[in-house]
């Protein structure tokens, strides 16, 4: 009698049913040197903090600089925004054009420059990250709004005094002076930077952001390999 090739306690190699080992292995069969041993996953978590916080710092980034740049829509719709014209015949104030459409003027104005505003805006971020990102957007959405709110309210305090009575007392009887700044339509107002901001991002985005890489069929492991004597 002859003894066997394979001792008892070990398995043999053509047996179709074993189990894996789990340690070692090559690269890719989930040993700890391959891409699923237990150090992938603390890289890969490793490597998505960190490109949360990347995001989120450019996200801050991008809603301060655009809130400051409110101060420049201040003193634009300052400058542009037409002019009410009042007088006061010593009891009371009136509208010295009754006709006048100056009133809508002023949150015209103010909205054609938020809209403005916006897309330069989102022109300037899009370079800044061409990637974009979900974190990006909502910089810039807040620092939109927030620079309108900044926007209207250091226009409204820059511009002609609000008390209209004293002001009237002060250049006299027949005297032709300026209302004060206004938004009348003012969630309108304060709505178009945000909104044109991201419609632009979205745009720019879509036509010349970076394009997600095409999935590739690669062969599954093991599909390739060599099928032992016997088990054909």
């Amino acid at each position: 009698m002859t003894a066997p090739l394979t001792p008892p306690h070990q398995p043999s190699s053509n047996d179709p049913w074993q189990t894996p080992p789990k340690w070692g292995g090559p690269v890719g069969t989930g040993g700890p040197g391959g891409p699923g041993g237990p150090h992938a996953g603390a890289l890969l978590e490793s490597d998505g903090s960190s490109d949360r916080r990347s995001d989120l710092w450019r996200a801050v980034t991008v809603a301060l600089f655009v809130t400051v740049a409110g101060i420049g829509l201040a003193f634009l719709w300052l400058w542009l925004a037409p002019r009410i014209p009042l007088i006061s015949d010593g009891t009371a104030v009136f509208l010295s054009d009754s006709e006048g459409e100056e009133a809508i003027g002023a949150d015209g104005t103010f909205v054609l420059l938020a809209l403005a505003f916006g897309a330069v805006s989102a022109v300037l971020a899009f370079l800044f990250q061409r990637r974009g990102g979900i974190a990006l957007v909502v910089g810039l959405a807040v620092g939109g709004v927030l620079g309108s709110l900044l926007a209207w309210r250091l226009g409204v305090w820059l511009g002609p005094t609000q008390d209209v009575v004293a002001h009237a007392r002060e250049v006299g009887k027949g005297v032709v002076f300026d209302a004060p700044l206004r938004l009348r339509a003012k969630w309108a107002a304060l709505l178009a930077w945000p909104l044109a901001a991201m419609a632009v991002h979205l745009g720019l985005t879509a036509l010349f952001g970076p394009r997600d890489p095409e999935p590739e069929w690669g062969v599954f492991p093991g599909a390739g390999a060599p099928v032992p004597p016997g088990e054909s």
